[in-house]
């Protein structure tokens, strides 16, 4: 016997609070369908060189042929459904959820039952048990699949709170006490396994346990998690599965699944070189290395130069301020799970920033402003620091210090479309930039906790749903999904492998100036409040390098690798007119590296590994012709040129973000 916690329950609380990095896959957009396309290899026509050197697909045409392995004809489309797309897909889920802790309970029987949802691929089941093994995994898969063919029927019942109370009590259910504690609704449902086993739930389930495909179901991994997230209660054992309506659709997942395991940030950084989190540091916090240190630079430089374009003036801010700061901003009273601790200096209380807002609403408070002088924008890409729990912590997805791309506009109400309009506008550019040019837009309301009057949230969600319809994109609502002190429009990006990361947010902000009772000058000579609007494009840089590198599969493109070229010399006999190689293309603003040591064939294979994009190849003959034979990652063997003609093409390759 075993409870689930209801549905309904579950996303209005624990759901929010879990980590999506449990699950590769749960930064996946809502969204009716997801599709995966198998496709032909690309060709490319490679010239031949004397010195042979070894063919190379693209890395889009090796994702292909991978994809091609054990798949469908090229071209077919498989339709990955989701919850939200098939009502029955969502009942096999949380069915599956229910079969998987009957059966661990089954063959555990002092194994004590949570919470057990279902999430965007699959479900997920709590118990404060012994830790489990992959062998362990095998034998409930095993357990699932004769419960799934006795073809059990699921059976609803209507009880009281009482009854309920007095049922899990008998069974020694300890944590289903403090769940029906948390279910406001009445009367409590339960629902039975055939009359073996039953649980606290709202549904919606399949009527038979026979529904389910047990060929389309499999147990994934298991994991530690805290009991409702706090380091201070039990450490659970989470079990996570994936379950689907046919096989195929299950294959077609498990290949997706690889490929995202392939293009885990964690493993290229550090393959790669680009960034690691030191232990002897603390968790979360990121070090970037020189090559990790050089993209961020390129995105910073990017970032800068669009901004400043734009006519937004740049900043730079302290990392701590007195905590009276935080309290005149609200984030003490609205935030205060996600700030670090206060420290105390000469007898006064300092904070370290979550934000970077207030300071920016401090520079604008130092002089008095006219209507003239507005629009007013900042912007600074200023680091910050959340506290979060050391089991939710993931690469660069989720650390505990980060740079944002913050920037804020202070202007008049009759400016904010327009102004929200630009914002858009510079998104879109910036993100089309590193490659980005499908998003998914969500404009969020006012949630239950906030501050502000009606009328005052009226007018904020007018203007960004005014700018949005201006500019032509089309949105969803996120109902109740906005910040607190204002809506916002939440602006998600499209991978390469179809999934959707959150990074641009644009929120406009009412409460903030009246907190900080900042004001102008108008034509009156009286003083008003201006509109502050808060915008990120990139979110983070953390993050957004982390999205970089697993849609590229650390294959940057020219314009963006750390190292555009590596020379390699056919013998140490040639090492001397490779460094004066190097010396001309770093003296042309080229990133280029000089390696030798090894045989050319090795040499190569190592650039190969280190997704050079391009390898100048130098022999006796180059030497005695001052020239480099060249190969592109890209486009294969370009043959003998000049330095100059090298120096050239690759400078024009870069500048217009295509490949040599």
């Amino acid at each position: 016997m075993a409870l689930s916690l209801s549905s309904r329950s579950f996303f209005t609380s624990s759901y929010k609070s879990l980590s999506p990095l449990k699950n590769p896959f749960s930064s996946f957009p809502i969204r009716q369908y997801r599709v995966l396309f198998v496709l032909d290899p690309c060709k490319y026509n490679n010239k031949t060189t004397r010195y042979k050197l070894p063919r190379r697909r693209s890395s889009f045409t090796t994702h292909a042929s991978a994809a091609l392995q054990e798949a469908p004809a090229p071209n077919e489309k498989i339709v990955l459904p989701t919850n939200e797309s098939s009502d029955g897909l969502l009942r096999i889920r949380h069915t599956c959820a229910h079969v998987m802790a009957m059966a661990v309970q089954k063959l555990y029987p002092n194994a004590k039952v949570t919470i057990g949802p279902w999430i965007d691929n699959g479900f997920y089941y709590d118990f404060d048990m012994e830790p489990l093994t992959d062998r362990d995994l095998k034998r409930i898969k095993k357990e699932m699949d004769r419960i799934i063919s006795r073809n059990l029927p699921l059976v609803r019942e209507e009880v009281s709170r009482d009854e309920a109370q007095r049922r899990i009590m008998s069974v020694n259910e300890p944590y289903k006490i403090e769940i029906l504690e948390s279910i406001q609704e009445e009367p409590i449902t339960i629902y039975h396994i055939g009359d073996e086993w039953w649980d606290l739930c709202a549904g919606p389930h399949v009527e038979t346990t026979g529904k389910i495909n047990k060929k389309a179901i499999e147990l994934e991994s298991v994991a530690g998690a805290y009991w409702r997230g706090d380091v201070k209660k039990p450490m659970l054992q989470r079990i996570y599965g994936t379950a689907w309506e046919n096989e195929d659709q299950l294959k077609a997942y498990l290949h997706f699944k690889e490929e995202a395991k392939r293009r885990d940030h964690r493993r290229i950084g550090q393959d790669l070189d680009l960034f690691s989190i030191q232990d002897e540091a603390g968790g979360g916090l990121v070090f970037w290395h020189p090559k990790g240190a050089i993209i961020r630079h390129i995105i910073e430089d990017t970032w800068k130069k669009i901004h400043m374009e734009r006519g937004y003036d740049l900043l730079y801010t302290p990392h701590v301020a007195k905590a009276d700061l935080w309290k005149i901003s609200g984030h003490l009273d609205f935030y205060k799970e996600n700030m670090f601790d206060q420290m105390e200096i000469e007898e006064e209380l300092f904070q370290l920033r979550p934000m970077n807002c207030p300071y920016h609403v401090l520079i604008y408070k130092r002089q008095l402003h006219s209507y003239r002088d507005f629009p007013i924008r900042v912007a600074e890409l200023g680091t910050v620091y959340r506290y979060e729990l050391s089991g939710s912590l993931h690469g660069l997805f989720r650390v505990r210090g980060f740079t944002q791309d913050d920037a804020h506009i202070f202007c008049l109400e009759d400016q904010i479309k327009d102004e929200i309009r630009g914002v858009l506008d510079l998104t879109e550019e910036i993100l089309q930039q590193f490659g980005f040019d499908k998003y998914e837009v969500n404009l969020s309301t006012r949630p239950e906790k906030a501050v502000g009057d009606d009328e005052i949230w009226e007018k904020a969600t007018f203007a960004l749903k005014d700018a949005l319809e201006d500019k032509g994109w089309s949105y969803q609502i996120d109902d109740g999904g906005g910040a607190f002190y204002g809506p916002k429009i939440d602006l998600k990006i499209e991978d390469a492998l179809g999934r959707k990361w959150q990074c641009s947010t644009i929120q406009v902000d009412f409460n903030l100036p009246q907190r900080f009772n900042i004001t102008y000058v108008d034509s009156n000579q009286e003083r008003k409040r201006p509109i502050m609007i808060h915008r990120a494009v990139l979110g983070s840089l953390e993050r957004f390098f982390g999205v970089l590198i697993e849609n590229y599969a650390g294959d940057f493109p020219l314009w963006l690798s750390p190292i555009q070229a590596r020379v390699l010399p056919v013998t140490d006999a040639q090492l001397q007119y490779c460094n004066e190689v190097g010396k001309k293309l770093k003296a042309s603003g080229i990133r280029v590296e000089v390696c030798s040591g090894e045989r050319l064939p090795k040499l190569i294979r190592n650039a190969e590994k280190q997704k050079i994009p391009l390898m100048a190849v130098v022999g006796p003959k180059e030497v005695e012709t001052e020239t480099i034979t060249v190969r592109s990652r890209f486009a294969g063997e370009l043959g003998n040129m000049s330095i100059d003609e090298f120096i050239s093409k690759t400078k024009t390759a870069s500048e217009n973000r295509t490949f040599l």
